[in-house]
């Protein structure tokens, strides 16, 4: 895993040999199933990459493909600017903004784990789809 800077943006992509076990972790396959999990973008959103290479930005909560965005990944590896103060840390909102959470800085502002990350993604997004199921 690598993360750090990219312009104006926080990105944690993952290595070729961690992204099935991060899609599996996150539930990626049975929200977008034909899809890799490559990284997250601005710690709100995945990277995800079709099967025929083209890459999308999509929320993790609510992880929907009506809500992918074409995204240009910059040629070649890419090179992030380490940031010590966010190394293994995932901002989140406490009640996900399509819950209506406050995005403001405050009480509905959390930092967790890859793995914190990973369970609440699930969990959030079982919710979305058993409300959106109904």
């Amino acid at each position: 895993m690598r993360e750090g800077w990219l312009e104006d943006e926080y990105v944690i992509l993952f290595e070729e040999n961690e992204s099935a076990a991060m899609a599996d972790g996150y539930g990626v396959a049975v929200a977008l199933p034909g899809f890799k999990l490559i990284g997250l973008r601005g710690w709100d959103d995945f990277l995800v990459q079709d099967e025929n290479g083209n890459i999308f930005s999509v929320p993790s909560v609510p992880l929907d493909k009506n809500h992918l965005a074409a995204f240009q990944m910059p040629p070649g590896r890419v090179n992030l600017e380490r940031d010590d103060r966010y190394a293994g840390k995932i901002k989140w909102y406490v009640k996900p903004l399509i819950f209506g959470g406050d995005p403001k800085i405050g009480d509905n502002l959390v930092w967790v784990s890859h793995e914190e990350h990973a369970q609440l993604v699930r969990w959030w997004n079982e919710q979305y789809r058993a409300l959106k199921g109904r």
